[in-house]
């Protein structure tokens, strides 16, 4: 982590947050809340609800119970669209890209909601339509020598590695230039090389953008290494809530998660 970088205040604040389907409880009276440049881990095993609350925070899902609020306004209600435009981005476990276009064009999709030229301008791609274009392609460039991926900018996703379509995807999530950044297990099925570029990548981004970072991630040693605070779901109810060491030696932890203290 950056000597540099300033944790500010709260900026998204989740109270009492309860979410069901049918009969089935994914989350219970769970309250957490996010400072601004931190990097935030949400762990727990299989099944404890982590993915749920990441839906929640961006309004895929909205919980029967509790409160969002995000930088002072209450969000409950809000939609994937009001969310993102509130500037909060998300990656996905599963990778979403568009794998018949290029690595500039998925990236080029992340600046959708700051484009504000109508169709009829852009069908006839002259004036502001075309001045904004240009200036859309610039930030998205920026993106593309930021994470390193140059060589790369017009090949098509679906033959890239596993570990370079991840940091596409970091990159079309960056291109939003959001405020809060929301990670749903970054580093999954990659190798020890790949899971060090991501790190690096996270850390840069958090360090060198000011992004908050929340995310979810089963590497017990990323977690502990690149996290500020780390906060801990067990059958979606919050059991541990603290710094990597205070969590690391918290029993309750260490029961449900980790298994053996050392």
């Amino acid at each position: 982590m950056s000597e540099g970088r300033q944790i500010g205040e709260v900026i998204l604040d989740l109270k009492n947050i309860s979410l069901r389907f049918g009969g089935v409880k994914a989350l219970t009276d769970i309250s957490f809340d996010v400072r601004e440049h931190e990097v935030r881990a949400i762990i727990g095993p299989n099944g404890a609800g982590k993915s749920s609350m990441l839906n929640v925070i961006n309004g895929v899902y909205r919980p029967q119970e509790g409160d969002i609020v995000f930088r002072g306004k209450h969000h409950r209600d809000m939609n994937t669209y009001e969310a993102a435009k509130a500037g909060i981005a998300r990656t996905f476990q599963n990778i979403a890209l568009f794998k018949g276009m290029t690595v500039l064009d998925n990236i080029m999709t992340g600046r959708n909601l700051k484009m504000k030229s109508n169709f009829l301008l852009d069908a006839l791609y002259w004036g502001p339509a075309q001045r904004e274009e240009i200036a859309h392609r610039r930030k998205v460039e920026e993106i593309i020598d930021f994470l390193e991926i140059q060589h790369i900018r017009k090949t098509p996703v679906a033959r890239l590695p596993y570990g370079l379509q991840k940091r596409v995807e970091l990159g079309r999530a960056l291109a939003a230039e959001p405020s809060i950044l929301l990670l749903d297990e970054p580093m999954a099925g990659m190798n020890v090389e790949e899971k060090q570029d991501m790190c690096r990548f996270i850390l840069d981004v958090n360090d060198q953008l000011g992004t908050t970072i929340v995310l979810i991630e089963h590497d017990m040693g990323v977690v502990m290494d690149i996290s500020d605070r780390v906060v801990v779901l067990d059958y979606g109810k919050k059991i541990a809530d603290g710094t990597p060491d205070e969590v690391r030696a918290n029993q309750d932890v260490i029961d449900a998660y980790l298994g053996v203290a050392h």
